[in-house]
């Protein structure tokens, strides 16, 4: 089952982390499990995203054809959740993929994991 972490950390404690990744995967020749984490450096993004999050719930139960469509089916101004979905896109919470739909090249906004878990420090 494919899940995304979504963490708070300094960007320090975010490299050192990744430093330790690396050299393990180097390391081992071996099958290595993908790991899909989200680290926050601060509040206000850990913090929009929490108050979006319903949008990535309706990509995934939707499966809309569009961005516009999905503003449709939520009701919600396209501009405005365009904006929200390229900062979900910018954070790697959502992969845009590009299709054809109706004859039309449509961004489709699509959600690549089952579950989401938070790890937050004390």
């Amino acid at each position: 089952m494919k899940k995304l972490i979504i963490s708070i950390k300094s960007s320090s404690e975010a490299l050192d982390q990744f430093a330790k990744v690396l050299k393990k995967a180097r390391q081992k020749k071996g099958n290595i499990e993908p790991h899909y984490e989200v680290a926050f450096d601060n509040r206000q993004d850990f913090n929009k995203f929490l108050s979006k999050i319903y949008i990535l719930e309706a990509i995934q139960s939707l499966k809309p054809q569009s961005v516009y469509d999905l503003a449709m089916k939520l009701g919600i101004d396209p501009s405005n959740l365009n904006k929200v979905i390229l900062f979900f896109e910018e954070i790697g919470a959502i992969k845009i993929e590009e299709k054809k739909v109706k004859g039309k090249l449509a961004k489709v906004p699509v959600v690549d994991y089952e579950s989401i878990e938070f790890k937050l420090a004390a």
